[in-house]
């Protein structure tokens, strides 16, 4: 009668998935084919997300699916339409499932919200598939010999924890395919480059031989970040170094000035790239390029001192032949040069108090004279110095400055093409 169906309808919503499964009928501590041959466990991978990667840490933190596959017969039912039944994770407690860890794992959690992400499907042939969605951090050996033109190969390594290879057999239910990942995938720093499954063997002394399966992926990194914050403020202190070669070498205030500038940029640049990246104890390739542009400007700094101290040394011994002839001179005009960093010409001007104090009574009149003809004479250089201050800048400049201005860049063009050249 149609009240006898309605009730077993109404009966069979009753019905625990523990009966319909026999599962109080089984010791499920033991793994399926207990003592015989060992139980195969495929395994799939869909990658949802690749969310940092970790230089200092040496890590990465993935988002994936990962499915298992094996069959219990234990789990067998009857089914007339051939049906499965999916249950969520209050059944894993129940039944044995496949104890997979990840190994070099820092940190891993399986999703909890709304729900626990778990998923239990069974077959009627005792055909069972187990899913997570679990994010996990691991370690990726890292080489930053190439920093940061390099490419690094990290990968995700899965195995048994309680059974070797005599209890259980890993493998990847579908061969290369069955790693699959989200066309959306992006990183800031990187671009990936490769995903791909691979799987090997491990060994313990104490436990023996497991099966262990490998998510590789190849990681190359974005140079064009770099670029703009470590490699062209670098070119551009380099190149602001050579404008010291172009200063009159006598305009010392200048000329330092600059070079203790370039030399202190150059510092805060290094010391920016190395906080952000981890204490390695050899040379990255970032480290070659920063040292020997910080090379070149250090470089600098010395060729003016080289300049100056030549200079000084020259106009010196000119100076010695002048006092010997006149014997008027009271002060070193070097000195009074080297003070105040003014344009001078090879006269030397002469002090006017000593010269006024060393006159004779009876030549007041001709001394007066010579001191208006050497501040007419001075006036005049100042006039001819305001409209030919390129010649006497070209002039003026020593030899070391012109060789300078051609070695300078020439070098760096050079290094620059091989630096690149090499690392790209």
């Amino acid at each position: 009668s149609k009240r006898e169906t309605k009730m077993r309808k109404l009966g069979s919503t009753k019905v625990r998935p523990g009966q319909l499964l026999h599962i109080e009928d089984h010791d499920f501590a033991l793994r399926p084919g207990f003592g015989g041959s060992p139980i195969p466990v495929g395994i799939d991978v869909q990658v949802e997300s690749i969310d940092s990667i970790s230089e200092v840490d040496m890590d990465f933190t993935m988002t994936l699916y990962l499915r298992h596959y094996w069959k219990d017969e234990r789990l067998s039912f009857r089914s007339n339409k051939n049906k499965s039944m999916t249950f969520d994770g209050r059944l894993i407690k129940k039944i044995w499932v496949p104890d997979v860890f990840f190994v070099h794992s820092k940190r891993s959690f399986i999703h909890d919200t709304t729900v626990e992400n778990v998923m239990l499907r069974v077959y009627p042939d005792g055909n069972v598939l187990f899913s997570l969605r679990i994010t996990v951090s691991a370690m990726c050996f890292m080489d930053f010999s190439r920093f940061p033109l390099d490419t690094q190969n990290c990968s995700l390594e899965l195995e048994s924890y309680a059974y070797n290879e005599d209890d259980l057999m890993l493998y990847w239910k579908r061969g290369n395919k069955s790693l699959s990942t989200d066309e959306h995938i992006s990183l800031s720093q990187f671009f990936i480059e490769e995903f791909s499954a691979s799987s090997g063997l491990a060994f313990y002394s104490s436990t023996g031989w497991y099966n262990r399966l490998f998510i590789n992926f190849a990681l190359r990194r974005h140079i064009f970040f770099f670029v703009l914050q470590s490699y062209f403020p670098a070119m551009l202190m380099v190149m602001l170094s050579w404008v010291s070669f172009w200063i009159d070498r006598r305009a010392v205030p200048a000329r330092v000035s600059l070079g203790i500038t370039t030399v202190l940029t150059m510092s805060t640049i290094m010391t920016g790239v190395s906080a952000s990246m981890p204490q390695v104890s050899y040379i990255k390739a970032v480290d070659v390029y920063l040292w020997i542009s910080f090379l070149f400007v250090f470089l600098s700094v010395i060729e003016y001192a080289a300049v100056n101290y030549l200079t000084t040394i020259e106009e010196r011994k000119q100076l010695k032949k002048r006092g010997k002839a006149s014997g008027m001179y009271s002060i070193d005009a070097v000195q009074a040069m080297a003070f105040d960093g003014c344009f001078r010409d090879t006269d030397v001007d002469m002090d006017l108090t000593a010269f006024s104090d060393r006159c004779e009574e009876n030549e007041t009149r001709a001394c007066a004279a010579s001191v208006s003809n050497v501040n007419t004479n001075r006036i005049k250089r100042k006039r001819s110095l305001k409209g030919n201050v390129g010649r006497i800048i070209l002039q003026n400049n020593h030899v070391i400055d012109t060789y300078s201005r051609i070695i300078f860049p020439s070098v760096y063009i050079v290094f620059n093409l091989f630096y690149w050249g090499l690392y790209i």
